[in-house]
């Protein structure tokens, strides 16, 4: 140091266990401010400088980029902000090589048979795996007059989150999961329920509502293995058909209800999908209530009829 206390950028260098090229950078971008310049042109910088030096390299050291070691440097108050938002990049980071490991780890653990399959379909999904088809696929399904209030509630209960720390076996279900909506539909519609169609009679917001309810009475059933049966779940259920068709429920109506509960592969499959990946310690899914339902009401002509 000179006798004035100020530093040659070499010496400030030395100090800091910095290279020159170092200093350079960050004085270039501002971060580090000049003491002055020599008579020759050369940077000089006071004691301050060291300081601040270090405090820069320690905040990329945890990996802040350089326009956020700007705003620290400059507000106090910036730093947790900073920290929070490196924590969530690292957090998004570490899913996604937890997602990735899975992926490997089902690829290693399967038969030279299954693996070319399976490399497909793992390597169309991106890890940790993206969510916003699966709310596509449902969009484009139900029905297009449906509240948004209705929707959301559907899609929170139909569309996973995939899991913080993944078995093989979730890659496997969300891979398929992935492959299914991402699959051109191939029917010509007369698979979809009547309600879903625009030039029907059907108010699809009464139904929904009503069927909300019903699985919801459902689920304790499925819940305890209870064989379908007739009871409040299957009321509410087929009261909500007869409602969102302007029609009551009698004896006639829930004969004829049965066969207009059209099935839909694709739609039985996902739930299939999605009761893997829930695991089945889970609530059951709206599918599995809506089955134990249509059971139920297909078991009554039967009852009536020997009755």
């Amino acid at each position: 140091m000179s006798a004035d206390g100020i530093w040659s950028i070499g010496e400030l260098a030395e100090r800091a266990g910095v290279t020159v090229k170092t200093v350079r950078f960050y004085s270039d971008r501002g971060l580090l401010p000049e003491a002055g310049r020599s008579a020759g042109g050369h940077r000089r910088y006071g004691p301050e400088a060291l300081a601040r030096l270090r405090m820069i390299r320690s905040l990329r050291t945890l990996d802040l980029p350089v326009p956020d070691v700007g705003r620290v440097l400059d507000s106090e108050d910036a730093l947790e902000d900073a920290i929070a938002a490196q924590l969530r990049e690292l957090g998004s980071q570490l899913a996604a090589l937890r997602w990735r490991e899975a992926a490997l780890q089902l690829l290693r653990d399967c038969t030279p048979e299954e693996r070319p399959e399976r490399l497909l379909l793992v390597g169309a999904m991106t890890t940790p795996p993206d969510t916003a088809p699966m709310a596509r696929f449902w969009r484009r399904w139900l029905p297009a007059r449906l509240p948004a209030r209705l929707v959301t509630a559907i899609l929170e209960r139909a569309v996973p989150d995939p899991p913080a720390d993944p078995e093989p076996a979730d890659v496997l279900a969300f891979a398929r999961m992935h492959a299914l909506v991402s699959a051109p539909c191939t029917g010509d519609g007369r698979r979809r329920p009547e309600v879903h169609r625009p030039d029907g009679d059907y108010r699809p917001a009464v139904l929904y509502e009503g069927l909300i309810e019903a699985f919801a009475l459902a689920t304790p059933h499925l819940q305890a293995r209870r064989t379908p049966h007739e009871g409040e779940a299957l009321d509410a259920f087929v009261d909500a058909h007869a409602r969102a068709s302007g029609t009551h429920d009698t004896p006639a109506f829930r004969r004829r209800l049965s066969s207009l509960l059209a099935t839909e592969p694709r739609i039985d499959r996902y739930w299939q999908l999605k009761a893997e990946l829930s695991g089945p310690s889970a609530e059951p899914t709206p599918g599995a209530a809506h089955d134990w339902l249509h059971a139920a009401l297909d078991g009554q002509p039967a009852r009536e009829a020997a009755a």
